[in-house]
């Protein structure tokens, strides 16, 4: 791709934009230097700018900080021997753009998308109307949409004994724009804890998720897994945190349940209207896996619960609290009632 790329710099050395590449991305802007719509469309050698519209001044200066959320586009689809010297001034024609990142392959080719960055949620709205499918060439139309901005990693396989503050410090030294850190008992393996990692922006999340995953967290345990936080483990984590519901009395000490107990209701009304609801809308029965992870001397259980439903999304999982020396259900059983109640609020919000 030499031609692609000499075109590149002759059209860095004529608008005079500066491009820094790192970490497998080059971004441009933030903020915008002041350079005019004139100069920005002004073509490139070797390259066609027939169907790139004109571009409008860019101000001088930027005044404040970053944009709001919701300024950011998603581009996919993109000709990999496309590179800023058409696509910032395309992206430039219908706002103004305060960063734009185009991520690379280790060849200096692109990956087929990037990022546009506006200075409001106006000029997105209108990047997002005008460019959508827009053809970069004869019969390839690019996809423009919004950018999820996710901002959340989930850290699996981490050991029983990591406390919060070693796993911040380790954090701290390794990524940068950590917000806040929370450590939860894992859903899917005994005796491990997962943690969901929160940073001030969705590229210092990006930038944290790639550094992680070339193994520079070290506390001690192998098989660490990071990948960015799913929608439904965030809302099973929100449900199961410590939120204490009931508490009592015994040899002069309050003792607290941190976590949901168990509701009093007969595990077989419970699964009835499950396996109704499931039938209705064309869904399998759900399968139940039970764990006991916690025993107090009073009598309570910590039980973790699983519950799926054969070829439908993911399984759901929830922390419940059961006494054992309840005589109308077993322990189980409390937990597939509070399972099963979970998963019936969950379907009931999705079909």
């Amino acid at each position: 791709n030499h031609q692609g790329k000499m075109s590149l710099q002759a059209w860095q050395k004529e608008t005079g934009i500066e491009l820094v590449q790192i970490n497998g991305q080059r971004r441009y802007g933030g903020p915008p230097p002041g350079m005019s719509g004139e100069q920005l469309g002004r073509g490139t050698p070797g390259v066609s700018t027939s169907t790139v519209p004109p571009c409008p001044r860019v101000p001088a200066g930027w005044v404040g900080g970053p944009p709001p959320a919701g300024t950011e586009v998603y581009i996919s689809r993109l000709p990999q021997d496309i590179y800023e010297d058409t696509l910032i001034p395309l992206f430039q024609s219908v706002g103004k753009l305060y960063q734009f990142r185009l991520m690379l392959t280790f060849s200096g080719l692109n990956r087929g998308f990037a990022y546009a960055r506006y200075a409001s949620p106006q000029d997105a709205r209108r990047a997002i109307a005008a460019l959508h499918r827009f053809p970069l060439r004869p019969g390839r139309a690019i996809v423009v949409c919004w950018s999820t901005q996710k901002r959340e990693l989930v850290v699996r396989g981490l050991g029983v004994s990591v406390s919060q503050q070693e796993l911040v410090a380790s954090l701290q030294v390794v990524t940068e724009g950590i917000h806040s850190v929370t450590l939860h008992d894992s859903p899917y393996q005994r005796q491990a804890k997962l943690a969901v990692l929160k940073y001030k922006s969705h590229e210092a999340a990006a930038q944290a998720r790639k550094t992680l995953l070339e193994g520079n967290l070290r506390l001690g345990k192998a098989g660490i897994r990071v990948d960015w936080l799913d929608p439904q483990l965030k809302k099973n984590l929100q449900l199961c945190k410590e939120n204490p519901l009931s508490g009592w009395l015994q040899g002069g000490e309050s003792l607290a349940v941190p976590e949901p107990v168990a509701p009093s209701l007969p595990l077989q009304s419970v699964l009835r209207s499950l396996i109704t609801l499931c039938y209705k809308h064309g869904l399998r029965t759900p399968v139940f896996s039970t764990k006991c992870v916690q025993v107090n001397p009073d009598g309570w259980k910590k039980f973790w619960c699983q519950v799926s439903i054969p070829g439908f999304g993911v399984p759901v999982a929830c922390f419940t609290w059961v006494l054992s020396d309840r005589q109308d259900q077993s322990e189980q059983d409390q937990a597939k009632v509070a399972g099963a109640l979970h998963l019936l609020q969950l379907l009931r919000e999705a079909l």
